[in-house]
């Protein structure tokens, strides 16, 4: 009653108050003594006024940060009365300030400093993290009440949580169950725009991409890293997303999801494959957040899904990074990438590596694609079956990995795509940056996958030679390029040989055998490597003539390795040149003379030593040392062989092959001789049922031309 006469009474101030007189020094203001209505019992009313409008509004003043923490603890959790409910608060607080001050550098300078552990503390079981958004972000937007707003969201979380039995330490921003109605009703009834959608499908839900990419990345699920990400991000940016300094940094995510005994790097991970995947994520620098708008990853998924639809597009580009990996070709002397058939492979001696494209990917099943090419690649090239079998090793890419790595080339297109189309898109230069990024990080996740899928390296090989052909796959690891990595593990499984021992060429003699008769020539042995798969697979020839020379020289090489011939003559049957227990120079890149055995060589030798040097052979000393005074029988002079002539017909499959081999063995020798004068002509001819088009008549009679053909035609029937 006294409170309405009051107001009867104060009414009339208010009304004397509303009408301001002026001072001396003209401010507007009312005093008490101006007020005439009522005289005492106006003043009286005016103090009664002043009371109730100071309770008023001292009941309205909102709360602190730090008394929020003191706030929601009481309302929503029972007081900790006990020694060992204290201990373990105060541990758990301690467990968080340790690993902050231990990794500082991922997260904010604040949290290593002593006053955060005494806010852990006042603020547990709740993360001061949270307290710090919803205080300094949620209480920014116009119909978020700093208390009431903060107690209804916390409780929805708190009897979410409770009701899953969550076991966690403390309640993080990354630990707020989004996905639950009744959280997410908190959290968007604030908010203007419809986060509903973007909630769903990039934050947390059944069906979300957070969810989605835990469960393909075992290392991330394990910690439900995508999500926890997801969720920290969302709680740090929703509020700010017209603001001037939008989002969040990528530390103070971190502070929101990581706890003891978790590595940063692991949230790090998961930050990288959101921002790349993720349609309503954005990101700035270190800054992250969630819009209603798309950003131009949903344009890239887009171009990305209809990529499949052109798979052409997508060999071309893993063939071109093949190409530009292959460039270090290890030991190998050639690699041929990507071969359509056996004739895009040549038939040589050296080692090479084969790899074959993503049409052919290897499984363990018994009949892979990519056993069946290279197994067609080995038999033939072409319509002619291939001769030098042991030259070839075939590297395959992964089938279950090849999905993987599909997709991240088809998300590298989309992105350069876009960069590509930036003015015609209308980009904003913010979306620029965006897409540059994400254009990198594609580029990054190929370079990574490639080696990832191009792991198994298919060897042919036999046991015996009457064994039949058997395919070894060898798992490759590391990042390496892929032609150093093959080789490599070729070279430690000894199936890839840079370096041949005497000895070991002398075992490869003998278990065969590879002698023909008592020798075999040298050019035979280089054949026999590159062609039968039960030998060592040799790097090139040259390692040949080196395990040729270190077994010449050797001491012990009647029991070890080998004598060496430069020839043999048939009708003195002698072996001419013949040395062993000596270093000898052997000619580089040729492949002249022969291995003798050693019994047959140590018996030849053995009847030269008996003759005295300087006597012709077969002549014999006089019993006292001295030469019998005797003429020479003369010997009918031969007459000297001063021309040469051959033909040979060569394969057409093979002409620089056989071309080179006649050059080396046959020319090479005529053109030494002092004083030879030595013509070399090429004859082709072609008989052409069908006849030849027209574009072939202008092709050779032109390239003919060009090389300086004395003579050409196309004849006519």
């Amino acid at each position: 009653q006294a409170l309405t006469e009051s107001a009867r009474v104060a009414r009339n101030c208010m009304v004397v108050i509303s009408l301001p007189a002026s001072d001396t020094s003209g401010s507007p203001h009312a005093r008490a003594d101006d007020i005439e209505v009522g005289g005492q019992r106006g003043r009286e009313a005016l103090d009664r006024l002043r009371n109730v409008v100071g309770r008023m509004e001292s009941s309205w003043r909102p709360a602190s940060a730090e008394e929020g923490f003191e706030i929601v603890r009481r309302r929503l959790f029972e007081p900790i009365l006990d020694k060992e409910n204290f201990i373990a608060r105060d541990g758990t607080a301690r467990a968080f300030y340790e690993l902050y001050r231990a990794q500082h550098q991922e997260f904010p300078p604040e949290c290593r400093e002593a006053d955060y552990e005494r806010r852990m503390r006042a603020a547990y079981p709740i993360h001061p993290e949270i307290f710090d958004r919803l205080y300094g972000d949620w209480s920014t937007l116009a119909k978020f009440q700093r208390t009431r707003g903060v107690l209804r969201l916390m409780a929805a979380v708190i009897h979410s949580l409770w009701q899953k039995g969550d076991r966690n330490p403390l309640i993080l921003p990354a630990n707020i169950p989004i996905d639950d109605p009744r959280v997410q009703f908190e959290l968007t009834r604030y908010l203007q725009d419809n986060w509903v959608p973007v909630i769903e499908k990039d934050v947390d839900g059944p069906s979300s991409l957070p969810l989605r990419l835990d469960g393909e990345v075992p290392g991330l699920g394990r910690y439900a890293a995508c999500r926890r990400v997801a969720r920290a991000i969302y709680m740090g940016s929703a509020p700010t997303g017209t603001a001037a300094h939008r989002g969040i940094e990528d530390r103070r995510i971190k502070l929101g999801c990581v706890m003891p005994g978790e590595s940063p790097a692991i949230f790090g991970d998961a930050l990288r494959r959101l921002a790349s995947a993720a349609t309503y994520l954005y990101q700035d620098g270190a800054r992250y957040w969630y819009s209603t708008q798309p950003t131009v990853t949903k344009l890239a998924e887009d171009r990305a899904e209809q990529l499949k639809r052109n798979p052409d597009a997508v060999a071309r580009e893993l063939d071109r990074r093949l190409r530009a990996d292959l460039k270090s070709s290890g030991d190998f002397a050639r690699v041929h990438p990507v071969p359509h058939s056996g004739q895009d492979v040549p038939d040589d001696l050296d080692a090479r590596l084969v790899v074959l494209g993503i049409d052919h990917p290897y499984s363990k099943e018994p009949d892979s694609a990519a056993t069946t090419f290279a197994k067609s690649v080995l038999e033939s090239r072409g319509n002619t079956p291939r001769l030098y079998q042991n030259t070839l090793v075939f590297l395959a890419v992964d089938r279950t990995r090849l999905q993987d790595l599909d997709e991240a080339v088809r998300r590298y297109l989309a992105w350069d795509s876009i960069i590509a189309e930036k003015e015609t898109l209308d980009l904003s230069p913010f979306q620029v940056r965006q897409a540059e990024a994400q254009r990198t990080s594609a580029d990054e996740t190929v370079r990574a996958r490639i080696p990832e899928a191009y792991q198994w390296l298919l060897v042919p090989g036999q046991p015996t030679p009457q064994s039949p052909v058997a395919w070894q796959a060898l798992q490759l690891r590391g990042h390496d390029p892929l032609a150093v990595r093959a080789s490599r593990r070729l070279r430690s499984e000894e199936l890839l040989i840079t370096n041949l021992g005497a000895t070991r060429l002398r075992l490869e003699l003998d278990r065969i055998p590879l002698w023909r008769g008592d020798h075999v020539p040298v050019r035979q042995l280089v054949e026999d490597f590159a062609r039968y798969l039960y030998l060592p697979r040799l790097k090139d020839p040259s390692v040949l003539p080196e395990a040729i020379r270190s077994g010449i020289a050797l001491l012990t090489w009647e029991q070890d390795s080998f004598a060496y011939a430069e020839s043999y003559d048939e009708e003195a049957r002698r072996y001419r040149g013949l040395r062993a227990g000596q270093a000898v120079s052997l000619p580089d890149g040729s492949f002249a003379g022969m291995l003798v055995r050693p019994p047959v060589a140590r018996q030849q030798l053995d009847e030269e030593t008996k003759k005295h040097p300087g006597e012709v052979t077969g002549a014999k000393p006089e019993p006292d040392g001295k030469k019998e005074d005797k003429k020479d029988p003369q010997v009918p002079k031969t007459p000297k062989r001063k021309r040469f002539y051959g033909r040979v017909e060569l394969d057409p499959n093979r002409v620089g092959r056989d071309a080179g081999r006649i050059a080396e063995e046959v020319i090479s020798h005529l053109t030494a001789l002092v004083g030879s004068q030595v013509t070399v002509t090429l004859e082709i001819e072609a008989r052409i049922p069908e006849g030849a088009p027209d574009n072939v008549v202008r092709t050779v009679t032109e390239n003919c031309r060009t090389l300086k053909f004395s003579s050409q035609e196309f004849e006519k029937e």
